[in-house]
Formats: structure tokens, C-alpha cells, sequence
């Protein structure tokens, strides 16, 4: 017998997207509704593949909902499932705790939530299948967590669900953590694990998979999001695949403009680069981190123009975003240029720092950043220490600065 089905994790339905909100609001409010497009493509992706279950490895929800009708939009689209005869197996994980959660809706009858106080085996008579699978009560659970998983049942397919951090990951907490080795005693076919948000297979005998989230949440998490497409055949896992659903995506995107000084140059680089980012987002809304990098002698004016408090220099970046679409954005733009060496020993004053440090230190926007940082560090400073700091004129602070920023060059 052949048959698939789709394994998902980390939906994080309705998580709030602060930052770009900050920045644009038509931006945060684009990927926010990305969150819930990516669930509904989810859901159109298991019935029209003719997937026979859908497996949900925790973190269904961002925390406790702000409003019902986040609780409300999930019960819909498992409903969708539940018309179309598919059958759906959710776990609890660290987000969604049964702790975090203070309102609950029926799920249709086609939906099992795994309990927290024990593993639970739940069985699919007609595809010889065992899903062995335990939620978390609370965020912090017990370290033998993973040790009350119930044995495997042999002659049947059988798979593990489970929110894990593994041995760890450095983007992200350590929950029932556990090895490779210890998952691999338990005898399963396939371990679908939920929490870690990049995608990967860890290990094919067994199968210990990652599907990473389905929509990235901010700028460190680019790329392809989605669920995986596994195949079975002859009670043994065949193939998995991943299944991109995102439906807005960040980008990285590192122009390189090594040897380009002539502004018009440079941009063209930029332009091939976004261009190249967003062909590969194949049309979904994109917020891209730009990052010029490379040696260049154009390297003063650049970080001049970066340091443009009107904000010229990232207008005319972004309109080179806006020439591919209309939901391209540049989310941030960094350098990581230098200048030839040959152009810092001949040429130490060509960008005039102590100039426009002295430009800086009469603008009034700089001078409230200053203030804002002095009292951050004299909220932590010996008593009169911020007194004594703010008595200094902007003349000896751009002094100062200059002097900082030159011996660095030097």
C-alpha cells in the first residue's frame, strides 16, 4: 500500500510582527496576514494532494490568543479538513502549552490532540499506522519527557511526534531536549518533530525530520518555509519532500561591488541582486536585508550616504525594489565594503570624517539619539557620572569621535 501524508510544525497562527510594524505599516500588515495565507495553503495542499492525514508537531499558536478569532480562524480550516475525510493529529508545544492556553474551541471529530501527562498511541487501522505522540502541559516539561513514548508496535508504520530542541540549536531554547541515539532506540519509522524553525533532515534511518515553520517572523528566518510531503509504501517511509506554503518570504541579498566606484555601477549590482531575490521568492511579497559588500573606493561615500539622516540613499535603493514589485521591500541596508588599501594609505582624509561628525553633532535628531543614550548609561553610571557627561559641548564630542574613529583606521 502507498499513501502520503504531510507533517507540519510551528504554525505560529497570529504571531505579532513589531518590528516591521515600526517601519511600515502596510509592510507588517502584509506579512502579518501571511501568517494565516500559509495555514489556509496548508490546508489546500493536504486535501488536493490526496494526503490521507495531516500531522501538526506543536506550537499551533503564538502564546495565549489576544482574540478569539484566532482560536476561530484554526477550528475553520480544520474543518475544511474534517469535509474532506482528512484526518488530523496535533501536539502542545512550548507556545502552545495546555498552561498558555485559557480558551479552548471543539475541534471536529477528525482532530486528536495528543495528552501531556503520558505518550499516547494512536492507531489508523486501515494503513497500519501507530502515531505515538505527547503534548507539553507546560513550557517547561520533565527530562524524561521523551522516555514516556510508548514502544514501537511492530508490523505497523510507526511514528513519533514530537516538539524538541534535540541536543540544541542556537537559535532557539532548549525544550525536551534529546539525542539522535535516543530516538533511535525506540525503533520508529519516522520521528516528526516540531520547534526548530530551519527545515532539515536529521537522520533517514530513521526518518528525523524538521519541516520548519510554514511563514518565516522576521529577518533571520529566510528562505523557503513550509511542511514536508511524505511518502509511504509497504509500511517503510519512501520519500520526503518539502512543500513550500509560505506566503510572503525574507531574503538576504549581498550585492558585491568589489572594484565598482561609479554610483550608477554600484546600483546596477543592487539591482541584479534584489532581482536575483526576487525570482526566487517566485512572486510572494519579499522584505529583504540588503548588504553591500566588497572592496571598493567608493567605500567613504557610501557610508556617507548610509549615514543620511533624510534617507536619500535608501529611497533610491527601494525604488530599485519597487521596479520588481510593488510588495518588494528593503528592510534594512548594511556595508560591509572596505576601501582598497592602496586608497587608505594615499588617500587617509579623502572622507572627511571630522566634518561630518561636526554636521552630526548640530543635527537635532543626532542630539536626541546622544540623550537618549546618556541617560540609558546613567541610569547605570556612579551618581553625577551623566552630569558630568552631559556638561561635554557637541564640539568636544565630535572631537572625540573623530579621534575614536580615525585611530580605528589607522
Amino acid at each position: 500500500m502507498r499513501f502520503q501524508f504531510i507533517h507540519a510544525a510551528d504554525l505560529h497562527i497570529d504571531s505579532p510582527l513589531a518590528a516591521l510594524g515600526l517601519k511600515d505599516a502596510r509592510v507588517a500588515a502584509t506579512f502579518a496576514a501571511a501568517g494565516r495565507r500559509a495555514v489556509e495553503q496548508l490546508v489546500d495542499t493536504t486535501i488536493d494532494s490526496g494526503a490521507k492525514f495531516l500531522i501538526v508537531a506543536g506550537d499551533v499558536f503564538d502564546d495565549d490568543w489576544r482574540d478569539v478569532s484566532t482560536g476561530l480562524f484554526f477550528v475553520r480550516e480544520l474543518g475544511r479538513l474534517d469535509r474532506a475525510g482528512v484526518k488530523t493529529y496535533l501536539i502542545r508545544g512550548n507556545h502552545d502549552a495546555l498552561s498558555e492556553i485559557s480558551r479552548v474551541l471543539p475541534y471536529p471529530p477528525s482532530v486528536h490532540v495528543f495528552e501531556a501527562r503520558k505518550g499516547q498511541t494512536q492507531l489508523i487501522d486501515e494503513l497500519r499506522v501507530a502515531l505515538h505522540g505527547r503534548s507539553f502541559h507546560e513550557r517547561a516539561v520533565p527530562p524524561d519527557f521523551v522516555s514516556g513514548y510508548a514502544p514501537r508496535r511492530e508490523g505497523w508504520l510507526n511514528i513519533g511526534v514530537l516538539h524538541t530542541s534535540l541536543a540544541g540549536s542556537p537559535e532557539h531554547n532548549p525544550y525536551a531536549p534529546c539525542t539522535v541515539a535516543d530516538l533511535e532506540r525506540f525503533g520508529y519509522d519516522y520521528w516528526a518533530l516540531g520547534h526548530v524553525h530551519v527545515a532539515a533532515v536529521v537522520c533517514r534511518d530513521p526518518w528525523i525530520v524538521y519541516p520548519g515553520n510554514i511563514q518565516g517572523r522576521h529577518s533571520r528566518e529566510t528562505g523557503p518555509k513550509g511542511a514536508m510531503r511524505v511518502t509511504a509504501e509497504d509500511g517503510r517511509i519512501v520519500e520526503v519532500e518539502p512543500l513550500p506554503l509560505d506566503a510572503a518570504r525574507w531574503a538576504h541579498a549581498r550585492p558585491d561591488v568589489s572594484g565598482l566606484e561609479d554610483e550608477a555601477a554600484i546600483a546596477d549590482a543592487v539591482a541584479a541582486a534584489l532581482a536575483d531575490a526576487h525570482a526566487e521568492a517566485g512572486g510572494r511579497p519579499l522584505a529583504i536585508r540588503l548588504t553591500l559588500c566588497g572592496e571598493t573606493a567608493a567605500h567613504a561615500r557610501l557610508l556617507a550616504r548610509l549615514s543620511d539622516s533624510g534617507g536619500a540613499w535608501r529611497a533610491e535603493m527601494q525604488s530599485l525594489a519597487y521596479r520588481l514589485s510593488r510588495d518588494c521591500w528593503i528592510e534594512k541596508i548594511r556595508l560591509e565594503t572596505r576601501p582598497p588599501p592602496a586608497a587608505m594609505a594615499s588617500e587617509p582624509d579623502a572622507f572627511d570624517v571630522a566634518g561630518l561628525l561636526a554636521a552630526a553633532a548640530e543635527d537635532p535628531g543626532f542630539l536626541a539619539e546622544i540623550e537618549g543614550l546618556l541617560a540609558s548609561v546613567g541610569a547605570k553610571a556612579p551618581l553625577g557620572l551623566l552630569e558630568e557627561l552631559r556638561a561635554r559641548p557637541a564640539a568636544e564630542w565630535a572631537a572625540l569621535s573623530r579621534d575614536l574613529l580615525l585611530g580605528a583606521r589607522a
